[in-house]
């Protein structure tokens, strides 16, 4: 498609637009210059943010250019949540966390096509500016009755905590982030999620009334599931990209597990794949849903964008070894591990019978119970069946030297890890 508006907005990654008319001309008469930020919340980007950085990846294959912007300085103060104040984390400890969302934004944005992302920090450029040069020459282009109307800041007021004037002036930062890249790089365009939009027109107002120039603010839409559910959690916990926080193998499966109501969406926001390929596997989980070939595309593609194709032919040879459908034996070590991570299980050690092994890890409720299943051939070890009572583990069967995996029946199964030395 050669707009690229209406290929995002057919992809359901467009919210709100401040002018939509005057964006879709600055696109067509384009190359424009656009930016999104990535605060240092957690030590790692998580599922929202993930929709960001693939809106700006269509936009800079349109052949915009695109800066993704790090939050050294505003990762310090604390964007305002509505609930409460955020506790402020060290100097230290936020520089490390944007060194490691840096790589993050470097390696989805990342482009060989010629048309190269540019990475920035705001740290840079507020630092160096003081309290009095900041009051001066941004705090009075602010009007507090507009500042106390932004949605988070209004719900923080009407609450018993209230919000601290550090949170307060949020809004400040982030506006001068636009003003700064308008200044450098001829920035028009600010993307964001859609509960940012007050601090996001923060800086469409400050350019204008600094600069008198008209730029842009584009959000995206907050992703939730049939039931209303916000998409990004997973057992309680966020998606997270780095894969010390959520394994190339749990994130794989987060995708795979998607129902079938919003599989064709999420086909939509977080891949590449075209309208024609889309409306194929939409037919597919109409017609053959049991198959769940738009989930194994849409974990593959998912996966392969944030982990590489390494990680992700790997977890796809994992979660065939689970089922019986290939070597298990064959699994790297940490592959295996993450893979067995969320089986349920206990301890185990060579020399323990499978009866007792199986009672153990909670597959039977008793040592008869055991026995029956090996005598009917319901029981394996390592996907091989087991159907004598007396039969023992050995160490070759505890893979990489940490676990077992046994399974009654076809579906259930558990992993036996050996005691950590």
């Amino acid at each position: 498609m050669t707009d690229i508006l209406d290929e995002l907005q057919w992809r359901g990654l467009v919210a709100q637009t401040t002018d939509e008319a005057e964006l879709r001309q600055a696109l067509e008469d384009g190359p424009i210059t656009v930016y999104c930020g990535f605060d240092p919340t957690a030590p790692s980007l998580h599922f929202g943010n993930l929709v960001q950085l693939i809106a700006l990846r269509h936009l800079q294959r349109a052949g915009h250019r695109v800066i993704g912007l790090v939050g050294g300085s505003t990762g310090l103060v604390g964007d305002p949540r509505p609930s409460s104040e955020r506790v402020l984390k060290s100097k230290e400890q936020t520089a490390a966390d944007v060194e490691r969302i840096a790589v993050q934004v470097r390696a989805i944005l990342s482009d060989d096509s010629g048309n190269p992302p540019i990475f920035v920090n705001n740290l840079d450029w507020t630092a160096p500016i003081s309290a009095l040069d900041f009051l001066r020459d941004y705090g009075k282009h602010f009007r507090v009755n507009q500042m106390i109307k932004k949605d988070a800041v209004a719900a923080r007021l009407n609450s018993d905590q209230g919000i601290s004037y550090t949170e307060f002036s949020y809004q400040i930062l982030q506006a001068l982030d636009y003003l700064e890249l308008y200044r450098q790089y001829g920035c028009t365009l600010q993307t964001g999620g859609q509960d940012q939009w007050g601090n996001l027109t923060a800086g469409v107002d400050l350019i204008g009334r600094v600069e008198g120039a008209s730029v842009h603010v584009l959000t995206t839409p907050l992703l939730t599931d049939s039931s209303g559910e916000k998409f990004g959690k997973s057992a309680g916990n966020a998606v997270w990209l780095d894969p010390s926080m959520t394994s190339p193998y749990a994130f794989y499966q987060y995708w795979i597990n998607v129902e079938d109501a919003s599989v064709v969406k999420l086909l939509k926001v977080f891949t590449d794949r075209t309208r024609d390929e889309i409306v194929g596997l939409e037919r597919q989980v109409a017609e053959e849903p049991f198959r769940r070939t738009a989930q194994r595309t849409l974990a593959a593609d998912v996966t392969t964008l944030v982990h590489g194709p390494e990680a992700t032919a790997a977890v796809q040879a994992a979660s065939e070894a689970l089922f019986g459908k290939g070597d298990i034996a064959a699994l790297d070590r940490e592959t295996l591990l993450d893979a067995t991570a969320e089986l349920p299980g206990g301890e185990l050690s060579p020399g323990d019978t499978v009866v007792d092994a199986l009672v153990s890890v909670g597959l039977v409720a008793s040592r008869n119970e055991a026995r029956r299943a090996l005598k009917e051939g319901g029981a394996s070890v390592n996907n091989a069946k087991v159907s004598d009572p007396e039969a023992v583990l050995g160490e070759q069967d505890f893979l990489h030297g940490r676990v077992v995996l046994l399974k009654r029946g076809r579906k259930s199964m558990a992993a036996g890890r050996m005691p950590e030395a």
